[in-house]
């Protein structure tokens, strides 16, 4: 089975069968073991409403950026990929949904076992990527309004975002090579998991999903959101429009930013506390207890931020909202004309 007991660099849905023999073997201590009863009622649903809300929420985002007749700015070049990213990760959450339904039987083959999850994998490292290009859009708008022109330019975003679907997906190689599925007799299931060829290797990914993942582009993000920040308070270039159409787009980003980090730093703070168990420095069956159940309450609040960013959209967004209502006007119109035309051809019909 491997020496992995939360696979945290896999974005796991439930904790591997490691775990399982660990709970059934220390039933007679004073191990902990409640709580997962609980969770596998729960998440199907929990899934299954993510997935739904997710898929809708989404694609409405990319139908305004994709078929509004404006041609997309930077920050919505960064935001529509940002939307893509969620949909695949949204996408790939009805295979797991069944999986715990079944107590955890995976009943899509190998190949889907490596795709879904590699899906998954490339929406974390994409996401929190897709927003440091997007805070460094907003600090050289802000900050550096009078130079570095080019590297605002929609074909420059369109390159950077592919080398961001590149990374991410190069990320993920560890999860296609060491994801397998083999039937577990004692539970009759066949269980998708990841088996890294050492406890070591494990930490290593870890430790490099913490700092690539998540460290490196949070001080990015955070030193260009303080420049941000001290140049909307600077109230002596507010005064010139192109200011407060940039500002406007920034106050939407920051808010992203924020929900973003909401969702996702209580995850990382579980991994964190995996690699401190994994290297003994923490130990008893308790703390293995907490990070497992942990793990699943900061995985799904992670996965939430993937419906959570078109809600904001629209609540936040005055330009997201004018370009959506204007696109639906344009639907109406359309329909309207279509149903004309459709009348007055079968008007003519009638009187030929």
């Amino acid at each position: 089975m491997g020496s992995n007991t939360t696979e945290n660099t896999a974005l796991i849905l439930n904790p591997d069968n490691s775990s399982v023999l660990w709970s059934n073997q220390t039933n007679a201590t004073t191990c902990p073991t409640d709580g997962w009863d609980w969770l596998y009622a729960m998440q199907p649903v929990y899934m299954a409403i993510i997935c739904v809300l997710g898929i809708i929420g989404n694609a409405f985002v990319l139908c305004v950026f994709c078929f509004h007749r404006k041609q997309c700015t930077v920050p919505e070049v960064y935001l529509g990929n940002l939307a893509v990213a969620d949909l695949l990760m949204v996408s790939c959450l009805p295979f797991w949904a069944v999986t715990v339904a079944n107590h955890f039987n995976w009943q899509f083959g190998s190949f889907c076992c490596r795709l879904i999850n590699v899906g998954i994998s490339m929406n974390m490292y994409c996401s929190i990527y897709f927003l440091v290009l997007v805070s460094i859009d907003r600090y050289l708008a802000l900050v550096k309004t009078m130079s570095h022109g080019r590297l605002r330019s929609v074909s420059c975003a369109k390159l950077s975002c592919l080398g961001i679907w590149v990374f991410g997906f190069l990320m993920s190689t560890p999860i296609m090579l060491y994801r397998r599925v083999e039937y577990l007799e004692e539970y009759t299931i066949n269980a998708c998991y990841i088996d890294y060829p050492t406890l070591k290797w494990e930490i290593y990914q870890n430790i490099v999903l913490t700092f690539s993942g998540f460290l490196i582009p949070s001080l990015i993000i955070s030193y260009s959101t303080f420049k941000i920040i001290v140049a909307l308070k600077n109230k002596t270039i507010s005064k010139f429009n192109a200011f407060n159409t940039e500002k406007k787009a920034t106050l939407l980003i920051l808010t992203v930013l924020l929900v973003f980090f909401l969702c996702w730093i209580p995850f990382h703070a579980v991994t964190f506390l995996n690699i401190l168990f994994k290297s003994k420095v923490i130990t008893g069956c308790h703390w293995e207890h907490y990070i497992d159940i942990s793990n699943q309450f900061s995985t799904y609040l992670a996965y939430s931020n993937s419906c959570f960013n078109p809600v904001l959209y629209v609540i936040v967004g005055k330009n997201f909202r004018k370009k959506a209502k204007e696109l639906l006007m344009c639907l109406k119109r359309g329909m309207v004309s279509e149903s004309t035309q459709s009348h007055y051809s079968s008007t003519l019909k009638t009187f030929a």
